[in-house]
């Protein structure tokens, strides 16, 4: 099941179960990926496309949440972090600190990194390998870590 299908079955759920929040942002990543899809005159997005408009819209919230919690705004705040966990359950599953890790050391071996100006070969053959499934400034603070 692709996920705009899957996300079809879970919008008539949430009709169902009345949860107003759940539909809510369930539409609007419906539309986030329908207008992702004109943009490019696809009428069909590939699942590497799918997974660019998802992992654009946590990070959406997460600024977000970073913004509100800074400005004192809890209210706002666990309203996002109620969205973030809904749009959460369409990405895959995250890897661990420990994971990326290993891969981060596996890059700048495969790439003969050594100093932070090699940063960006290690993150262009890393980011393909992670992507939707580590956050980018997690990524980005290990392989600083390991090039310093």
């Amino acid at each position: 099941m692709n996920l705009l299908d899957r996300l079809n079955e879970d919008m008539k759920q949430a009709m169902k179960s009345k949860e107003k929040e759940k539909l809510s942002v369930i539409r609007m990543l419906k539309a986030a990926l329908q207008n992702e899809a004109i943009k490019q005159g696809n009428k069909q997005l590939s699942e590497d496309e799918e997974l660019t408009v998802l992992s654009r819209e946590v990070k959406q919230r997460k600024d977000s949440l970073h913004e509100f919690e800074k400005a004192g705004r809890e209210d706002l705040a666990q309203k996002i972090r109620e969205e973030l966990e809904i749009v959460s359950n369409y990405m895959p599953e995250q890897l661990s600190e420990n994971e990326v890790e290993e891969l981060v050391r596996k890059a700048i071996a495969d790439t003969g990194a050594s100093t932070k100006a090699d940063m960006g070969k290690v993150m262009g053959a890393l980011m393909p390998n992670v992507k939707g499934k580590a956050d980018g400034a997690l990524v980005s603070r290990i392989v600083q870590r390991h090039l310093s």
